[in-house]
This record gives C-alpha cells, sequence and structure tokens, in this order.
C-alpha cells in the first residue's frame, strides 16, 4: 500500500450510500515519530469515581497534561453525571465539575494541546454542551447554535493552529461547525444529503477535515465536501478514521450482524479503502471491537485499541508491522477490561487508552487507564 501525503480528490469516491459511535477527538499537533515495535502497556492508578463509571474520549498536549472525559454514576440506561480527568505529568485527578450546572448526562469527546482544549457533551435534557479549558478546569463556552432546537455536537478535533472543530448536526442539516478569531461558523451540508449526524471527527496533518458515522463519510477540503461510499454492514458501527493517502485510508468499528441470543458480542470491523472501493482487513482476531486508531507521528497507521470478546481480562491493541497488523496486549486485570478511546502523546512517543472495568457501564463498572 502506497503512503503518500494526502492530496485533493480522492479517487473513484462515490456519493455516500448510507453506512456509530464515539470517536476520539485527536489533536494534530506535531508529535515526535513513534519507534517501531513492541510497546510496553502498563495500568496507571486512576481516581475513584462513583460506580457505573467509564472514560470514553482521551487527548494528550505531552507527556505533562492530558486530559480524560466520560460518565459516571450511570443507572441503567439513564446517563449518570459528567465525569473529567486531568493529567498532571505525575497523577490523573478527578475534576469537579459542579460549578457547570449538568443535570446529568455525559462528555463523549475532548481534544486539546498546549494552546487549547475542548470537550463536547449532552446533558439529561439532550441540550449540546461545549466545554473549554481554563487552564485548571473546565469552563462552559457559548458556540453557533448553542440555543436552537435539534442542535447536537458529537466530537472535537484541533487543527495545527488550534483552531477547534466540531462534528454533529444542526436544524439545516450541517454536520460541522468551525470556530476560531472569526467567531463560529455551520459549514456547508455534505451534498448527499444524508441524514446522518457523524459521530466522529479528524482533522489530517493536511489539514483536510473528515467527518465520519456508519451512513455518512465526507471530508472538507476548505472548499467543498468529497464524500466515500460507507461500507456495507448490518448493524455496522463506526468508530476511527484514519485518512493516509486519497488511496489508503482505515476505518475501525464493529457489527453485530443479523439478531442473535442476548448478550451476543459484535464482530470486529476493519476496513481498508484503495481509492475505488472498501475491503476488510484480516484482524488477529474477530469477536469484538475496535474502538479507535491513532497514526504514527507522521501521518501513517500506527496503533489500533481493541477489545477481544475471546480475552476481556486485557485490552487487545493492534500495532501496525510490516505492511500487516499484529497484536499487542495490554497488562493483565483482575476483570474484565473495555477501552473505549485511544490517543498518542505528542512530543514524546507513547500512548493513553483509556475505558473502563469491567467491560459494561453499570455498577461496580470504574473507570480504566493503561499507557
Amino acid at each position: 500500500m502506497r503512503r503518500r501525503r494526502f492530496i485533493s480528490g480522492l479517487l473513484g469516491a462515490g456519493a455516500a450510500m448510507g453506512l456509530a459511535p464515539e470517536s476520539s477527538g485527536a489533536t494534530t499537533a506535531a508529535a515526535a515519530p513513534r519507534a517501531a515495535g513492541p510497546h510496553d502497556w502498563q495500568s496507571v492508578p486512576a481516581p475513584a469515581c462513583a460506580t457505573a463509571a467509564q472514560l470514553l474520549g482521551v487527548a494528550a498536549a505531552g507527556p505533562d497534561l492530558a486530559w480524560a472525559v466520560g460518565e459516571e454514576g450511570r443507572n441503567g440506561s439513564t446517563r449518570g453525571k459528567p465525569l473529567a480527568l486531568v493529567w498532571d505529568g505525575r497523577t490523573w485527578t478527578r475534576l469537579d465539575l459542579s460549578h457547570l450546572g449538568f443535570n446529568g448526562g455525559c462528555l463523549r469527546s475532548v481534544a486539546g494541546s498546549y494552546g487549547a482544549a475542548w470537550a463536547v457533551g449532552t446533558d439529561a435534557a439532550g441540550v449540546a454542551r461545549l466545554l473549554r479549558w481554563d487552564g485548571t478546569t473546565w469552563q462552559e463556552a457559548d458556540f453557533a447554535g448553542r440555543t436552537a432546537s435539534g442542535t447536537v455536537l458529537t466530537s472535537v478535533a484541533l487543527d495545527a493552529d488550534d483552531r477547534v472543530w466540531l462534528s454533529g448536526r444542526n436544524s439545516d442539516g450541517c454536520v460541522l461547525l468551525r470556530g476560531d478569531t472569526d467567531g463560529w461558523l455551520w459549514l456547508p451540508r455534505p451534498p448527499s444529503g444524508s441524514t446522518a449526524t457523524p459521530a466522529g471527527l479528524r482533522v489530517t496533518r493536511s489539514g483536510d477535515v473528515w467527518v465520519y458515522d456508519s451512513a455518512l463519510i465526507a471530508r472538507w477540503d476548505h472548499e467543498e465536501w468529497t464524500e466515500l461510499p460507507t461500507p456495507a454492514g448490518l448493524r455496522p458501527a463506526v468508530t476511527g478514521l484514519l485518512p493516509v493517502a486519497d488511496d489508503d485510508i482505515w476505518l475501525t468499528g464493529f457489527d453485530y450482524g443479523v439478531g442473535g441470543p442476548p448478550g451476543k458480542p459484535p464482530g470486529v470491523t476493519l476496513r481498508h479503502w484503495d481509492g475505488g472501493a472498501w475491503s476488510y482487513a484480516p484482524t488477529p482476531f474477530t469477536v469484538g471491537m475496535l474502538t479507535g486508531i491513532v497514526d504514527d507521528g507522521l501521518g501513517g497507521p500506527d496503533r489500533i485499541a481493541g477489545w477481544d470478546f475471546w480475552d476481556q481480562t486485557r485490552s487487545h491493541h493492534l500495532r501496525w508491522e510490516a505492511g500487516s497488523w499484529v497484536s499487542e496486549r495490554g497488562p493483565v486485570s483482575s476483570t474484565a477490561v473495555l477501552v473505549n478511546a485511544l490517543a498518542a502523546v505528542p512530543g514524546a512517543g507513547g500512548y493513553w487508552a483509556v475505558g473502563m472495568t469491567p467491560s459494561s457501564p453499570y455498577p461496580p463498572a470504574q473507570v480504566y487507564i493503561e499507557r
């Protein structure tokens, strides 16, 4: 597979035909290329939270500053309250968010650099919330369409200039919101007219902005949209997208397939776009989920986070090696582990992977972190 710089225009790209959930809002700050070969994953102590806690997003500015977000105190299918942690280079600390006035809900995505950090979530009433880091904690931030009915925010990312990008949807069908010194602007909606609300967002190192979900995969090049056909699937969920070149794009996720008994596990989804079509890529395990993908510091593929149904006592990451994906296991845990999000650490190499233990957001679930 060729790995050249991403260029404008996707060869063979067609209109989206119709393919969910969250992807981490990774930052695009310059990162040192990570050394090839295995990574020695280690679990990291995390602060105690209200039971039924999980982390859904993680981002790092560098080795001495990172953020993780999620929820705690969930009650069955009812969301709990938003949860936020910060890393200072030594320990993870749980932040007091009571000043935000959330009446329940969760935080889904976070992105940050030393210059800026943002997080998005939803409160118990389903209202979109945007938070900005003030150097010590999170503060509520205004955005275009904040009070309008039907506005949803799903993910956040920063570009190389610390300009913030938000995926979601407004009442006009727009799915991408840009924020900079000139204020907030919803970009034109994709030409297919898809009604999908993209759950994921990625800004490439060349500056292109992608939104993606099971029913919409589209790139904004700052002038117009280009849409890819969405891979087929029965009950698919897309968790990550890594555009390397016009003929080299990776997509991660899972698919529940047709029916089945209660508790039936999903099947792993790893797809590759070659410029004309999506194909399945082989994976070391096939039952479970892939939950996020990061590049190697230069834009090429590096690591994928995963959950292996047949061995839930440790994470099952994938490592790009000699043109294929190979297994890389996390530390063994005394209980089941589910990693929900993965982020690379700019400037020093390494990674953060966050989620929960055990592998479902019900008591006594607690947050889980490894690096």
